[in-house]
């Protein structure tokens, strides 16, 4: 379909109508912590002295979920058509560059582009588009951990504390003059999915109280240059990162746990020994909840996996210990270590 601007005027219409003078914005956002971004322009937007209006969704292909069986929407896409949103304003590109999309996005004349974890990237063509710029809602306090993931890399490395941007887009990969930003204080237990989530609604709240200087073009320019001599990187998490290896210190690996928390998760290898039978199984469970034991855990025996207080208690590098307090096997649900120990009936645990 050929895309219009929303609200504009019909030659014929009564000269008593007037047109909409409110500013066409687009926003680009895929996963479910996009939509509270989403929803935030949303609500701002319908207030009666707004001077925007959401004038297209740009978000990822539908997908293939649920063991390849449907294709289903992103959940930002999802979620705008649940909310009613236009599906001919659901604009689903492959690539952020092919010339079609590129040419919908002008006929829209968006003054400005928000981003919140779109997925894609943006070349040149798409950047100079919208007059204003493109602002991106980025979950780490730039230039620190910039790239695919931010979040899960600052929590693997132990951080305790991190926040979110608000940043102008360039070509460069979150290189961007920083609107503003906001801290947030981690705790040592939070996992990835849940701060994504805490950050994101953050980031929402403070772009639009920053919307006003975004729109009036005083944000650009008093927006600050990064100093890339600070920067970080956060290249995306594989799958083959996700194993466990209990020569590393326990702290290491319970940052692991909670960084990799959601996907791919951390994958171990334990041996489960029969001594009546003479016969060793070996079972590679899910880590989903750990925490750093206390020193008087430290086990003697370095492979043995003992049970203490509800918790499987596992000898790591260094004279730490982990321990484990759910867990998962394949194809099964996550279980206590309670309820894993039930199901052993009595055989014991090595580490591999």
């Amino acid at each position: 379909l050929t895309l219009r601007r929303l609200f504009c005027c019909n030659a014929s219409a009564s000269a008593s109508v007037t047109p909409s003078k409110k500013k066409p914005l687009v926003f680009l956002g895929s996963p479910q912590v996009s939509v509270t971004v989403l929803d935030a322009l949303l609500k701002s937007s319908s207030s009666p002295d707004s001077n925007f209006e959401v004038a297209a969704i740009v978000t990822q292909p539908p997908s293939r979920r649920e063991r390849g069986r449907k294709v289903y929407p992103s959940p930002v896409a999802q979620h705008a058509l649940d909310r009613g949103f236009p599906s001919d304003l659901i604009l689903t590109p492959e690539r952020a560059g092919e010339e079609m999309f590129l040419s919908n996005l002008r006929d829209l004349q968006p003054e400005l582009c928000v981003t919140a974890a779109y997925g894609n990237i943006l070349p040149t063509k798409f950047l100079k588009i919208p007059p204003l710029g493109t602002v991106n809602v980025h979950p780490s306090l730039l230039p620190l951990y910039r790239g695919a993931a931010p979040v899960q890399r600052a929590l693997q490395d132990g951080v305790k504390e991190t926040g979110v941007s608000l940043a102008f887009t360039v070509l460069a990969l979150d290189a961007g003059p920083v609107i503003a930003c906001e801290r947030f204080e981690v705790d040592d237990q939070i996992k990835a999915p849940e701060l994504l989530e805490l950050l994101f609604s953050i980031g929402s709240k403070l772009l639009i109280r920053k919307l006003p200087s975004i729109f009036d073009g005083s944000a650009k320019v008093k927006a600050q240059p990064q100093d890339d001599s600070k920067v970080t990187l956060a290249p995306k998490l594989t799958p083959e990162e996700s194993w466990l290896s209990f020569e590393q210190d326990a702290t290491v690996l319970h940052n692991k746990v909670r960084a990799f928390a959601g996907w791919p998760g951390t994958r171990a290898k334990f041996a489960v020994i029969d001594e009546t039978a003479s016969q060793c199984d070996i079972l590679e469970p899910k880590i989903i909840t750990t925490k750093v034991s206390s020193p008087e855990n430290v086990q003697n025996e370095v492979d043995d996996i003992t049970f203490i207080k509800g918790a499987l208690v596992i000898p790591c590098g260094g004279c730490s210990t982990l321990e484990v307090l759910e867990l998962q096997l394949p194809g099964r649900k996550v279980v206590t270590a309670d309820a894993f120990r039930n199901g052993l009936r009595g055989q014991k645990l090595k580490k591999l």
